[in-house]
């Protein structure tokens, strides 16, 4: 009877876990049928693409879940106007993710290429594009684009000085603020469009608009937006201020700063131009210092993040906290280095990919997501410039109307099928009290905002 009992609490317990362990239950899985969308340069009509978009099936069993994607968003991609001709294509890979990852037992450098994964099956990379400095070539840099000579060891990684991607390349990142790498769709940095940055510093998404994978709200914690290499999550800009899950929310500081430096040792002096190429302060990753902010809990640590509970690790479910990454930026909203994970991991490398899913596996159910209780985050609020308005993935349309106080519709725009998110430009409305109604063929719900310029 003994025996009995405790197989039954086991199974319990299991079956609890499964539930709400983010691993599992945090992909945007698509249950729509809906395809990745592109622009191409000079035409701002998306074209729609035969790939399905997001993660398609999520198993898991209890040790490992196994997230299968094609690496496509649901928001549109491209142009890269930098001269990449590469689009995002189909990477179609079977990601193992630990359900209890732990620290490492040594220090792990981030690598080039796929370090993480964002909830959408998307890629992240780490700060750098595989360009170094070279005093022998023309401009200084080898690595990188074809007209550039080869590094000595490959991709500039064991170079003394490492280009920076996101400052370099950010003529060739998209509004959703990625690129492909042959055609490996990727983020280097935090996930939000261009365009609701506080300061934008990339006008791509003027002619060619994508959501992004989420808003940044300061007065909300950030979602979870997916998991380093390491198997740690990965959340967006910001987070509780104590480590314990309480406090005001506030925004997740780099503790990396620019040296003071006017020269580089071994390298071009800061401001100096070889060829066609300045090498201003912050354009390697060499650039930048770890400085500690002892007793300060809303910096990071060397590795870009902290021991911390969140809305998906609270302290009822995890007493000591888990380490979470943070996608980093300034008070502007722009991205600071490291941006999302490193130069280290906290872990060891665990997440891998799998050619096929072992027997002996559950299916994640597919969640219906259909926005009963409507889980809207609106922001800003005050809002002047525009509205951002993000729910859960949608299984069908979802009309979104601003409406003024006299009840006339001001504004209206869509979260379509399989998306999370739209955007209203308020640039041309007035001050005032309005309403953002979000209908669907079975409900709607209003919510109070107030624009104010």
């Amino acid at each position: 009877m003994k025996k009995i009992l405790f197989v039954t609490i086991i199974a319990i317990s299991w079956n609890t876990f499964a539930q709400t362990n983010p691993a599992i239950t945090s992909w945007l899985v698509n249950s729509t049928g809906i395809t990745g969308r592109h622009y191409v340069a000079n035409n701002s009509t998306p074209i729609n693409d035969a790939v399905l978009a997001n993660v398609q099936t999520v198993k898991y069993n209890a040790t490992y879940s196994y997230i299968s994607a094609t690496g496509i968003p649901a928001y549109i991609t491209g142009p890269f106007k930098d001269g990449n001709t590469s689009l995002a294509t189909a990477q179609n890979k079977i990601f193992r993710i630990p359900l209890a990852p732990v620290q490492g037992t040594g220090i792990v450098s981030t690598t080039g290429g796929n370090i993480g994964v964002f909830k959408n099956g998307v890629a992240l990379f780490d700060y750098r594009d595989g360009v170094a400095y070279s005093a022998t070539a023309t401009n200084g840099i080898c690595g990188g684009p074809p007209n550039n000579p080869s590094c000595p060891g490959g991709m500039g990684t064991t170079q003394a000085w490492n280009r920076d991607a996101i400052p370099a390349e950010k003529a060739g990142f998209d509004c959703a603020k990625a690129h492909p790498a042959m055609g490996n769709y990727h983020h280097h940095q935090n996930p939000s469009a261009f365009n609701l940055d506080l300061t934008v510093i990339s006008n791509i998404c003027d002619a060619y608009p994508s959501d992004g994978l989420y808003v940044i709200n300061p007065s909300e914690h950030s979602p979870l937006l997916g998991f380093a290499y390491d198997g740690f999550p990965i959340y967006g800009a910001y987070g509780y201020t104590n480590t314990n899950g309480t406090g005001t929310i506030t925004r997740m500081k780099s503790s990396y700063q620019l040296k003071t430096q006017t020269t580089r040792s071994g390298g071009p002096n800061v401001g100096q131009t070889i060829g066609t190429q300045t090498f201003f302060n912050g354009y390697f990753k060499e650039d930048y210092e770890y400085v500690s902010h002892t007793g300060d809990a809303t910096y990071l640590d060397t590795h870009n993040g902290r021991i911390c509970n969140t809305p998906e690790y609270p302290a009822s479910l995890y007493p000591n906290g888990i380490y979470c990454y943070f996608a980093t930026v300034d008070a502007n909203h722009n991205s600071t280095y490291p941006y999302v994970v490193g130069p280290t991991f906290y872990g060891n490398i665990t997440v891998s990919t799998v050619n096929s899913v072992p027997s002996g596996t559950t299916t994640l159910a597919t969640n219906s997501f259909d926005n009963t209780d409507y889980k809207v985050s609106i922001a800003p609020n005050p809002a002047s410039e525009f509205i951002a308005i993000q729910t859960q993935m949608t299984e069908q349309d979802m009309n979104v109307e601003l409406i003024n106080e006299l009840g006339q519709i001001v504004k209206t725009s869509k979260i379509l099928q399989g998306s999370t998110l739209c955007i209203i430009d308020t640039d041309t409305v007035y001050n005032g009290i309005y309403f953002v109604k979000i209908s669907s063929r079975q409900k709607s719900k209003s919510y109070k905002v107030i624009i104010k310029k």
